[in-house]
């Protein structure tokens, strides 16, 4: 399986991204991470293959979503209220695993494929 993450560029303070990851084939859990400048690797959403169980980090929990499609293999990010802060590589990861269809993988390494990373910048 290859992950294919897109939707980064330059948005303003304030606006909204949406980010989607496009799966070559079927994952179960899947996340999006990000790493900003000098920060290490965060982990800000996951959802469960059934997509009805998600995860949040508590730094975007309220302007955040995730969610997943999985006819077209595909997880999306929807990011609100962005700030300077989320100025970051945003990278999308699956679990080949299944668990339980509500499983919610949260840790890194629970994923087994990362995607390539699209880059998200917000501007002042």
């Amino acid at each position: 399986v290859q992950l294919q993450a897109s939707g980064g560029g330059l948005v303003q303070a304030g606006g909204s991204q949406r980010l989607s990851c496009v799966a070559s084939g079927r994952s179960f859990g899947m996340g999006w991470f990000r790493q900003g400048p000098g920060k290490e690797r965060e982990l800000l959403g996951a959802i469960s293959w059934s997509g009805i169980s998600t995860f949040y980090a508590d730094s975007v929990k309220e302007r955040f979503a995730i969610s997943r499609d999985n006819s077209k293999n595909t997880v999306y990010l929807q990011m609100n209220s962005l700030k300077p802060e989320d100025t970051a590589v945003y990278y999308c990861a699956a679990d080949l695993t299944l668990y339980s269809s509500n499983y919610v993988p949260t840790k890194s390494d629970e994923y087994d494929v990362w995607g390539q990373g699209t880059l998200v910048t917000v501007s002042s």
